[in-house]
């Protein structure tokens, strides 16, 4: 009777031993998420542009695969192509601005569609998509220096009301808002597109820049003509005014 009750006591002692390894193992497995970071994707792109198309599907891509993530796409038609035939009805010579601002910033020779960049540092053709997903990759890994959150989003006819707070150094940032049109498709009839229908993922219908009043305040924004807040929504970020780092960012819906 003792040896078989030994036996048991020492099958019984082996069993939990081994439970408790399994459990500190499961406990202490190495974390292999992507950290506090962003990514704030800006492609300049544009309709009378031929090598672009494979960039609005590269982003169109990740679009679809980071609802859940920290990822901020945003489209900005130039409209430097617009004299080649096909004027794009998304371009504006406010993102053709933009565009040439971060060729400041970047210390660049010159302008180009399509180009990306991520969190205003970053720069490359926008249908390299390996690239892309690094850079991406990188932002997300890096904890984020601020922190924004808008709230309180009001539409009462032309204009748009909220609320934002933020955190973390914000000094010499400027928020900028953009609104964006989730989706859209254009029957290209003439240019370098001509007879192609194209697809087009967050679009940025109008960029607007806050002078931030402290960490937190009340704000208006005008909204494009022809918004419609379905199938629309706000990305809003933090931008070095000096160097053109983004810093934050978040978006929110109407």
């Amino acid at each position: 009777m003792s040896s078989v009750r030994y036996m048991a006591l020492g099958w019984l002692v082996v069993t939990i031993i081994a439970v408790t390894t399994v459990v500190c193992k499961a406990h202490t497995k190495k974390n292999t998420g992507d950290g506090k970071g962003f990514a704030v994707v800006e492609l300049f792109t544009s309709e009378g542009c031929s090598s672009c198309p494979p960039a609005d599907a590269v982003v169109a891509k990740i679009q679809k695969e980071s609802t859940d993530k920290p990822i901020y796409i945003l489209a900005f038609h130039v409209d430097y192509w617009n004299r080649l035939g096909w004027k794009d009805v998304f371009s504006s010579a406010d993102y053709s601005h933009r565009q040439n601002q971060y060729a400041s910033w970047l210390k660049l020779s010159e302008v180009y569609t399509p180009q990306i960049i991520v969190n205003g540092k970053t720069e490359f053709v926008g249908s390299e998509e390996g690239t892309l997903r690094n850079a991406i990759k990188a932002g997300l890994q890096k904890d984020a220096a601020a922190e924004v959150m808008l709230s309180d989003i009001k539409v009462d006819g032309n204009k748009a009301s909220l609320n934002y707070q933020t955190k973390g150094n914000i000094a010499n940032a400027a928020l900028l808002v953009a609104v964006v049109q989730k989706s859209a498709q254009t029957k290209v009839e003439r240019g370098e597109n001509a007879g192609h229908t194209l697809s087009h993922v967050q679009i940025v219908r109008s960029l607007q820049s806050l002078s931030l009043k402290g960490s937190n305040g009340s704000e208006s924004i005008t909204l494009p003509k022809g918004f419609e807040a379905k199938g629309s929504e706000l990305i809003a970020f933090l931008q070095n005014t000096s160097t053109g780092a983004i810093i934050g960012a978040t978006k929110a819906s109407f």
